[in-house]
C-alpha cells in the first residue's frame, strides 16, 4: 500500500504526456499544485470581502446620510449609490493593466488599502462641520475604486487554471461574490443592535454606532486580507492544458516553464462577450431596482411590507444563485458553456415575458396625491429611498398605484404568482449567464495576461449597474410595466440573436489555434 502511495505522488497531475515533446514532459508537482490552489482560494476570500464591502452598508446609507447632512436629498442618494460603480468602472482597467506587467500582489494590496482607507473615511464623515454628504460621496467612490481589483482577481484565476478547471473556478468566484452580497445586509442587521448613538472614542473622535461599525469591520477584514495576500499568495500561470508558463508576474523564472503560446485573440468574440455581459448585468440591475416600486404598485404593499417581503425575495434569489453556481460546474461538463449561456438568456426572456400584464384585473389606485408615498418618477435615488423610509407607526396613508402614473388606470395588474415565477426564472438565468460570460471570456483570451481585458469587462458591468436603474426608473414611471418589460424582452431577443451570430467564435484560444481538441 505504501508503494502505491509513492507511485501516486509521482504521477503527473495533468494526465499522460506525449513522448518526444519537450513541452508535454513538463508536469505540475504536488507542491506547485497546492500553492496554486492556496493562492486561488485567497482570491475567493478577496472577492467575498469585496462584495461584502458594497452590501454591508447599503441598507443604512440613507438614514446615515440624513443624519450627517440635512441638505442631502434623494437625488444625491442616487449619486452616492452610483459612485461605487463609477469608481469600479474607472479603476478596473487601471488595475487590470497594472497586473499585466507587475506581480498581482501590487495592485491587489494597493486596491484593498484604498478600500480600507475609504471605510475609515466613511466612519468619520460626521466629523466635519459642513459638506458631510460630499465626504460620504468620496468615501463610497473610493470603496468602488478599490473594488476594481475584481478584474485582477478574475484575470489571476483565469491564468492560473487550465481549461478543465476554469468553469469550476469561475463558478466558485461568482458564488463567493454572491454570498458576500447576501451576508452583507445580515452583518448590517446585527450591528443595528448597537443603536444610532453607540459609543464615542473621544481621543480619536471616532463614533462607533450602527452606521460606522460595519465599515470598521470591513477595514479590519481588509487589513487581514492584505496580510494573507502578502504572505500566502504566489504568482502562478498555466496554459490551457495546465502546464506552467513563463510570465512577467513570476517572482522566480524557471527553465522548466513553457513559453506562453503565440497567436491572435479573436477581437470579435471579445467585443461580443463584452456586449453580452453588459446586457446581462443591465437586465439584473434593473430587475433589482424595480422590485420594490412594482410590488408597492401592484399589491398595495406599504413601504414597511415592501422592504420586508422584497428583502426576503432578493435574499432567496441570492441563495438560489449560489446553488446555480454550484450546479453549473457539473452541467457545463455535459453540455458546454455556450449552451448554458444560450439557455440562461432564454430563461431570462421567459421570466420577463411572464411579467407582462395580462387579463382584466387592475391594481388598486392610490387617488390621494401624497408625494411621500408615491412611487418616484424622476431619479434612481428616489426609488432607493423607498427602501429606507420606514414609518414609526402603522398609519402610512393610502397605498396602491399612484394616480399620477396614468398607466395605472388602464394597465392590468401583475399577479403575485406571475411575479414570483418570474423572479425564480430570472434567478436561474442570471447567474448562469453571469458565470458563463466570465468563463467564455477567459477562454477566448487564452493563456496571455488578461488583466486589461478583464478590466474592460468589469468596467462594462459597472456601467450596466449604473444605467440599468436609470433606464427602468424612467420607462416604468412614464409608460408602465407593459412597455418596460416589453423593451427588456426585445433587448434579450437581440442579445440571443447576437449570441447566435458569434456562437461558433466563442471558443477557447487553444481550440481556435488547433493546439487542443474542444
Amino acid at each position: 500500500m505504501a508503494s502505491l502511495g509513492v507511485e501516486a505522488e509521482q504521477d503527473p497531475l495533468l494526465g499522460h504526456s506525449i513522448s518526444g515533446s519537450r513541452e508535454w514532459d513538463i508536469i505540475e508537482t504536488e507542491e506547485h499544485y497546492k500553492s496554486r490552489w492556496r493562492s486561488i482560494r485567497i482570491l475567493y476570500l478577496t472577492m467575498f470581502l469585496s462584495s461584502v464591502g458594497f452590501s454591508i452598508v447599503i441598507m443604512s446609507i440613507w438614514p446615515y446620510l440624513q443624519k450627517i447632512d440635512q441638505t442631502a436629498d434623494a437625488s444625491f442618494l442616487g449619486w452616492v449609490i452610483a459612485s461605487f460603480s463609477l469608481g469600479q468602472m474607472v479603476a478596473s482597467p487601471i488595475f487590470g493593466l497594472w497586473s499585466n506587467y507587475r506581480p498581482r500582489k501590487e495592485p491587489l494590496t494597493v486596491s484593498i488599502f484604498i478600500s480600507v482607507a475609504a471605510n475609515c473615511l466613511y466612519a468619520y464623515v460626521q466629523v466635519p462641520a459642513s459638506h458631510n454628504k460630499y465626504y460620504m460621496l468620496v468615501a463610497r467612490g473610493l470603496v468602488g475604486f478599490g473594488a476594481g481589483n475584481v478584474a485582477v482577481i478574475r484575470s489571476y484565476i483565469a491564468g492560473a487554471t487550465s481549461l478543465q478547471e476554469r468553469t469550476s473556478s469561475m463558478a466558485n468566484t461568482s458564488a463567493c461574490q454572491a454570498l458576500g452580497f447576501i451576508l452583507g445586509p445580515v452583518f448590517q442587521t446585527c450591528f443595528a443592535l448597537i443603536g444610532e448613538k453607540g459609543v464615542t472614542w473621544d481621543t480619536i473622535k471616532l463614533q462607533i454606532n450602527m452606521y460606522t461599525a460595519p465599515v470598521l469591520l470591513g477595514a479590519f477584514l481588509g487589513i487581514l486580507n492584505i496580510i494573507l495576500i502578502l504572505t500566502v499568495l504566489r504568482e502562478h500561470r498555466v496554459d490551457d492544458s495546465g502546464r506552467q508558463c513563463k510570465n512577467i508576474n513570476f517572482e522566480e523564472a524557471s527553465t522548466d516553464e513553457v513559453q506562453v503560446p503565440q497567436g491572435n485573440i479573436d477581437q470579435v468574440a471579445v467585443m461580443a462577450t463584452n456586449v453580452l455581459f453588459f446586457v446581462i448585468l443591465f437586465i439584473f440591475a434593473l430587475f433589482e431596482t424595480i422590485v420594490t416600486p412594482l410590488t408597492m404598485d401592484m399589491y398595495a404593499w406599504t413601504r414597511e411590507q415592501a422592504v420586508l417581503y422584497d428583502g426576503i425575495i432578493l435574499a432567496a434569489l441570492g441563495v438560489e444563485a449560489v446553488i446555480i453556481f454550484m450546479g453549473i460546474k457539473l452541467l457545463s461538463k455535459k453540455v458546454g458553456e455556450r449552451a448554458i449561456l444560450l439557455g440562461g438568456l432564454i430563461v431570462v426572456w421567459v421570466g420577463f415575458f411572464i411579467l407582462l400584464p395580462w387579463g382584466h384585473q387592475f391594481p388598486k389606485i392610490q387617488w390621494e396625491d401624497l408625494h411621500n408615498n408615491s412611487i418616484p418618477n424622476t431619479t434612481f435615488g428616489e426609488i432607493i429611498v423607498t427602501l429606507w423610509k420606514i414609518p414609526r407607526d402603522h398609519n402610512e396613508g393610502p397605498t396602491g398605484c399612484p394616480v399620477e402614473q396614468a398607466w395605472c388606470l388602464y394597465t392590468p395588474m401583475i399577479h403575485l404568482a406571475q411575479f414570483l415565477t418570474s423572479a425564480v426564472l430570472i434567478g436561474i438565468g442570471y447567474p448562469s449567464c453571469n458565470v458563463m460570460s466570465y468563463t467564455l471570456y477567459s477562454k477566448i483570451l487564452g493563456p496571455k495576461p488578461q488583466g486589461i481585458y478583464m478590466g474592460w469587462l468589469t468596467a462594462s458591468g459597472s456601467a450596466a449597474r449604473i444605467l440599468g436603474p436609470v433606464f427602468i426608473s424612467q420607462v416604468y414611471a412614464a409608460w408602465g410595466p407593459r412597455w418596460a418589460f416589453s423593451l427588456v424582452c426585445g433587448m434579450v431577443v437581440l442579445t440571443i440573436t447576437l449570441l447566435g451570430v458569434v456562437y461558433r467564435r466563442l471558443i477557447a484560444f487553444s481550440v481556435r489555434h488547433g493546439r487542443i481538441q474542444e
